[in-house]
């Protein structure tokens, strides 16, 4: 048997589990997990408290839009919503998809109105793809436990 995989017991959905062992595993697992972390941060802080306290230049970005304060307020939750979802085990995955489209329509609204921080989502794009690939796991148990009755 490999020495950077060690067998698990059997996952209820009978599939066998391995988790390396080796210490480039580890810290490949901590530095991700570091990751998501400070993305929760960024996205949390940064991101969501701006739009949830109506902040102005928050509140003048969506002005430009045309979705007023109710659009603000619905993606500065949804900024928070996520932040939160990407610290959960079985949601980390979900949230970093959700990520990436809040991503490109963020692209989207940055290149037509401004277009100075145009590639700013694109270069966040990476790491919440990173997360979504890696943590993919996540979601076969998420949909476990949203089928189980």
């Amino acid at each position: 048997m490999p020495e950077s995989t060690v067998p698990v017991a059997p996952a209820s959905t009978g599939t066998l589990v391995a988790e390396s062992t080796t210490a480039r595993g580890r810290r490949a697992r901590i530095a991700l997990r570091g990751l998501q972390v400070l993305l929760a941060l960024f996205t949390g802080i940064a991101s969501a408290v701006p739009k949830l306290i109506a902040h102005s230049s928050a509140a003048e970005s969506f002005d430009e839009l045309g979705w007023g304060s109710t659009g603000m307020y619905i993606i500065g939750a949804l900024e928070l919503a996520g932040a939160i979802a990407l610290l959960i085990p079985v949601l980390q995955s979900l949230a970093a998809m959700a990520f990436i489209a809040l991503m490109v329509g963020a692209f989207v609204q940055v290149a037509v109105f401004d277009g100075q921080y145009a590639a700013t989502p694109l270069i966040l794009i990476v790491p919440f793809a990173l997360i979504a690939w890696v943590r993919r796991d996540s979601n076969t148990e998420l949909l476990r436990l949203l089928l189980r009755r």
